[in-house]
């Protein structure tokens, strides 16, 4: 994802990740990428509506080079906005402690999905209860560093 320098990013709206989100930016990431024993990244992602980058705050895991998030928004009925945003538009920008770079988001599935998703569950065991809250597949999503060719 390509983008000015001095265009705005939004925050997510819900407070809290607001406030994890400004934390961690401010910190570059010694406050914010540990939270609540697990660690975190920062995604900014188009939206495919406005247009505009919006950044949110996930739980993640490594599978390689990739990073592991997933699209539970709590076990709601509908996907989270940043999961539709990358789905629309899968280069992405990432924030892992101090380190910002562009990323290629693709959603998994099938036995990678489940090798994933047993993965991120040990991370965040609230994950198969928020499955548990909804009728939606949750999404599995991996995201690879982009590639620069020289």
């Amino acid at each position: 994802m390509s983008h000015p320098a001095d265009e705005r990013i939004y925050d997510s709206p819900t407070g809290w990740v607001a406030r994890h989100i400004d934390e961690y930016v401010a910190t570059d990431g010694r406050k914010g990428h540990r939270w609540r024993g697990t660690d975190t990244l920062l995604l900014t992602t188009r939206g495919r509506k406005t247009g505009k980058l919006r950044r949110s705050a996930l739980i993640y895991g490594k599978d390689g080079d990739g990073f592991v998030v997933d699209g539970s928004k709590g076990g709601a009925p509908a996907h989270p906005a940043w999961y539709l945003n990358l789905r629309d538009d899968p280069e992405v920008v990432l924030q892992v402690g101090p380190d910002v770079f562009a990323g290629r988001a693709r959603t998994v599935s099938g036995p990678e999905r489940d090798r994933l998703w047993e993965r991120m569950t040990e991370i965040w065991p609230d994950y198969d209860n928020y499955q548990r809250r909804t009728d939606r597949e949750i999404p599995v999503v991996v995201i690879e560093p982009a590639r620069v060719d020289i």
